[in-house]
């Protein structure tokens, strides 16, 4: 096991709340010290725009802001000018989604589930509506999995769009994706994947998986809110649109028509997110000092210490026990989700009730609304014990009534 005396050093929340039992990082994860200073260090010591000035501190902000996107091009084995920041994982899903639209006709078919966090279900359906293309679900295994056999039930000539979840942030269930995106390819459907929950815990490699876009977010992996991230493969992202126009993302520009830069500089009109890339290429230089090995062997440890403890309190239904990241969606039988989330929050104890932005899970799963504890790399065995004891501690409280 890591050791986590040493690593909570390394985030400042942790010497302000010493006894925090922070079990919430698939919503959003705590901010570790060297994004905070790079940030500080831009703000502070730059705190100007990017490309455009012929001075040293614009020189510097450009190289520290093109050097992130190396950096986060290399965490996910693209190529920089494939990478193209946004303010965040919705804003990347909601513009891939707008870009196709105009490629879409009445009879088209786009492929999702209902795994999807609304970020990533509610653009499709939005130009569903519009274009008089149809919205086409996978069907969910009994234990709520997407399968590759159920992939192909619904997979037809008339597929023109997947887009689904790399990993459901309800259940925690992993996606074959490369499987699925060689069958969606021999039908020429684009592929595009909502990767917020995978790569904060686990190597994603898009050439390897061959989609053709990807998008995630930096709050949920130890950086910034406000910066997200969208992969595009460069041949596709150029035909693309843009799909907002101002500075530095024109080529030439006349009294009556204009030309865009290639990709990434045609898709970030306008300041772009300059700390927040900083902070990223910060959060990712964290996780490779660390490794994903040591990360998810850490974290499964501790998943499977909690379901072990948790399936031995009576009272406790469980619904994605097989999980493949370290996320735990239960309910207090008789007992409102919320109302435990109140208590829980007596003990220090910060997990997520509701229906996680994925009402459809909920809808699944036969419930209105869920609890859900998700563990990274600060949690420790004394944060799992707290948070069995008072899930007892509240059960206990409100049946008592």
């Amino acid at each position: 096991m890591m050791d986590v005396s040493k690593i909570r050093l390394d985030f400042p929340v942790y010497q302000k709340q010493p006894k925090l039992t922070y079990l919430d990082s698939a919503a959003s994860s705590l901010k570790v010290k060297s994004v905070i200073d790079q940030i500080d260090h831009y703000y502070m010591s730059l705190g100007v725009n990017v490309h455009r000035g012929a001075y040293d501190l614009a020189y510097e902000a450009t190289r520290l802001f093109e050097e992130a996107r190396v950096t986060v091009a290399k965490f996910i084995h693209a190529n920089e000018e494939e990478i193209i920041f946004t303010r965040g994982t919705t804003s990347a899903l909601n513009f891939v989604a707008n870009a196709l639209r105009d490629r879409l006709r009445p009879g088209d078919e786009i492929i999702t589930s209902e795994l999807e966090h609304h970020s990533s279900l509610l653009p499709w359906m939005m130009v569903a509506k519009k274009t008089g293309a149809k919205l086409v679900y996978i069907p969910l295994s009994k234990e709520g999995r997407i399968t590759v056999d159920n992939f192909k039930s619904v997979l037809t000539d008339q597929t023109r769009v997947v887009a689904i979840t790399h990993v459901s942030n309800v259940m925690g269930y992993l996606t074959p994706i490369k499987a699925i995106t060689e069958l969606a390819h021999q039908k020429q459907a684009t592929v595009i994947l909502d990767a917020a929950q995978s790569v904060p815990h686990m190597e994603v490699d898009v050439k390897d998986l061959g989609i053709d876009y990807l998008a995630f977010s930096g709050h949920k992996m130890f950086g910034p809110s406000g910066v997200g991230v969208l992969y595009g493969k460069k041949d596709l992202l150029n035909q693309l649109e843009p799909f907002e126009y101002g500075g530095e993302m024109a080529d030439e520009v006349s009294k009556d028509q204009a030309t865009w830069k290639d990709t990434p500089l045609r898709f970030e009109a306008g300041t772009p997110v300059i700390s927040g890339a900083i902070g990223l290429a910060a959060a990712i230089r964290y996780i490779e000092s660390i490794g994903f090995k040591d990360i998810h062997e850490h974290t499964a440890a501790l998943h499977q210490y909690t379901l072990e403890k948790l399936k031995k309190v009576e009272g406790i239904t469980i619904y994605n026990p097989t999980a493949d990241n370290p996320v735990i969606t239960f309910n207090v039988d008789g007992v409102h989700p919320h109302d435990i989330a109140t208590m829980l929050d007596t003990y220090k104890v910060s997990v997520r009730a509701g229906h996680h932005c994925a009402q459809l899970v909920s809808k699944f799963l036969g419930v209105n609304s869920t609890l859900r504890a998700s563990f990274h790399l600060y949690n420790d065995i004394t944060d799992c014990d707290v948070f069995v004891s008072s899930i007892v501690a509240a059960r206990d409280f409100f049946l008592s009534f």
